[in-house]
C-alpha cells in the first residue's frame, strides 16, 4: 500500500482501523472468567525474567520500555490490529480521532533534512501570517531542523491554542531566510474533499472516518446540489480508496446518508448477547440519485463498512479492485494515565450477513488501475489476508484481500474514475449500474 509520507500538522496517519471507544473502565475479570492457577504461575515466570533483565543485563535497560514491549509482544500474539498505545500514542490518537487540534494549519512533509511545506490550509493561523506552498522550514522557534525526524518537527510545532512560535522559512527567490510569527489556533481538517466533474457528476472524496467526517459530507453535498442543481445533476462519485478506516458510528452514519432503511452492519462478539446491529433511518442526502463507489486496495475497514452496506442494499454500483479485507473491531479501552488499550473486540457483518475478514469488498465492476512504469515492481498488492497472525475470515479464499492501492494524482490518469464517469454519461454501459433495488437482499 502506498503511503506519502505526510503528516498534517499536529494530526498522525493511522493504519487500517475501525475503532469504538469504551464508555467504562477496564472489565475485570468476573469469577467464571477468572484467571487459573497456572496462569498465575507463568505470570510469576514473567516477573522472575523482568526482574532478571533488569538487574543483570550488560546494559541498564529502560524499564518502561520492557514492560510497554512485553505488552505489545502479548498483544502482537493475538492479531496485527490489538496493541497498547502509552498516554503519548493515545493522545495521538484522540487528535486523529477529533479532526481538529490546536495547531498552524499547514501539511507538511521532509525534504533534503528540512521541513516542506505541502500546502497552507486555507483560512488558518499559517496561511493567514503568509506561509506558502514549497516554503522550507529550516528553524523551529530558533532550532534547527537539520537532525530531526519530521516526527520530531511536527511535536515541536505543536502547542496549546494561542501561543506564539516563529518558523524560520527559506522561500525560492528570497535574498536571505524570513521569520514568520505564527499564533497557534484550532484547526479543522475536513476529512471530505468535494468537486464537480464534468459539469454534471459530484465528486466525494472521503479520506478517513473521524468525528468531523459526516458534517464534512454534509457540507460537500450540499455545496454541489447547490452548484449543480438538482435537475442538471446526475449523480455522484464517492471516492474510499485509499481510506484506511477510522470511526465505527461516523461509517455507519455515512451509509445512513444514502440509505432510507436496512441493516447497515452489525458486530458480532465472542458472545451472542454482544451482538448489536445499526439500522438507516428515513432520509437520502442525495434525494435517490445514482450513486458509484470507487474502491482499491487501500479502502480498509470503515470504508468497507460503507461499500458493503451500499453494495448489498443495491444503493450503490461500487467499481475498482477488492478491497483490504479488514472486517475486525477494536475497541479503544482507556487506562487512566496510562494510555489505553486496543482490543479486538468483534469482527462485523455486511447487511447480508456476510463477514468481509480477510476477503474484502469484491468490486461489481472490476477496473484495475495500472501502475506507471517508475512503480511498477515496486508496489506489492497487500490485504489483510496477507498480514502474519492475522483472524482467519469464514469467508477467506486462496484469491486472498486486497488490491493494488494507487490513485493517480492527476484526474484524466485515474481509468476508475474516468469509467465511473462514462457510465454516468451513457459512453459506458453495465448491467451493474445503476443497480437494482429490488434484488437487494432483505433484512
Amino acid at each position: 500500500m502506498i503511503r506519502k509520507l505526510t503528516y498534517l500538522l499536529a494530526g498522525v496517519v493511522v493504519g487500517a482501523s475501525t475503532v469504538m471507544v469504551a464508555t467504562t473502565g477496564f472489565p475485570g475479570p468476573d469469577a467464571a472468567n477468572a484467571a487459573g492457577a497456572s496462569t498465575y504461575r507463568q505470570l510469576s515466570i514473567f516477573g522472575d525474567i523482568f526482574e532478571r533483565v533488569r538487574a543483570q543485563y550488560v546494559t541498564k535497560p529502560d524499564e518502561q520500555k520492557l514492560v510497554e514491549s512485553a505488552i505489545n509482544g502479548m498483544l502482537a500474539s493475538l492479531d496485527p490490529h490489538s496493541s497498547y498505545l502509552n498516554a503519548k500514542d493515545f493522545s495521538d490518537m484522540r487528535v486523529q480521532t477529533r479532526g481538529q487540534f490546536g495547531g498552524l494549519g499547514i501539511e507538511v512533509t521532509m525534504e533534503d533534512e528540512l521541513v516542506k511545506v505541502v500546502t497552507p490550509i486555507d483560512d488558518t493561523p499559517a496561511s493567514k501570517a503568509g506561509v506558502l506552498a514549497g516554503d522550507l522550514i529550516s528553524k523551529i522557534d530558533g532550532e534547527e531542523v537539520r537532525g530531526m525526524t519530521l516526527q520530531d518537527a511536527v511535536e515541536k510545532m505543536r502547542g496549546p491554542v494561542n501561543t506564539p512560535i516563529v518558523l524560520t522559512v527559506v522561500r525560492k527567490g528570497a535574498d536571505k531566510p524570513l521569520d514568520i510569527t505564527i499564533i497557534r489556533d484550532i484547526i479543522k481538517v475536513s476529512s471530505v474533499k468535494s468537486r464537480v466533474e464534468d459539469d454534471d457528476v459530484g465528486y466525494l472524496r472521503i479520506t478517513s472516518f473521524t468525528e468531523q467526517t459526516y458534517d464534512n459530507l454534509e457540507q460537500a453535498i450540499r455545496k454541489i446540489r447547490d452548484e449543480v442543481g438538482d435537475d442538471k445533476l446526475k449523480g455522484f462519485v464517492l471516492d474510499l480508496r485509499l481510506n484506511p478506516g477510522g470511526l465505527l458510528d461516523q461509517a455507519v452514519s455515512v451509509s445512513d446518508s444514502f440509505l432510507d432503511r436496512g441493516e447497515i452492519v452489525s458486530t458480532r462478539g465472542r458472545n451472542p448477547n454482544e451482538t448489536r446491529r445499526y439500522s438507516a433511518r428515513p432520509g437520502d442526502l442525495i434525494g435517490g440519485k445514482p450513486l458509484i463507489v470507487l474502491i482499491n486496495g487501500g479502502s480498509a475497514s470503515a470504508s468497507e463498512i460503507v461499500a458493503g452496506a451500499l453494495q448489498d442494499h443495491k444503493r450503490a454500483t461500487v467499481l475498482g479492485s477488492r478491497s483490504f479485507g479488514k472486517g475486525s473491531v477494536q475497541t479503544i479501552i482507556p487506562l487512566g494515565s496510562n494510555g489505553a488499550l486496543r482490543l479486538t473486540t468483534a469482527l462485523y457483518y455486511t447487511p447480508s450477513g456476510t463477514s468481509i475478514q480477510a476477503k474484502g469488498i469484491e468490486p461489481d465492476i472490476q477496473v484495475a488501475q495500472p501502475l506507471p512504469e517508475e512503480l511498477q515492481g515496486k508496489v506489492e498488492s497487500r490485504g489483510e489476508s496477507s498480514l502474519r497472525g492475522h483472524i482467519t475470515g469464514q469467508e477467506e479464499d486462496s484469491a486472498g484481500s486486497g488490491s493494488a492501492a494507487y490513485v493517480p494524482p492527476e484526474p484524466k490518469d485515474d481509468l476508475q474514475l474516468q469509467y465511473a464517469l462514462d457510465l454516468f454519461h451513457g459512453i459506458k454501459m453495465s448491467k451493474a449500474f445503476p443497480p437494482d433495488p429490488n434484488a437487494a437482499v432483505p433484512n
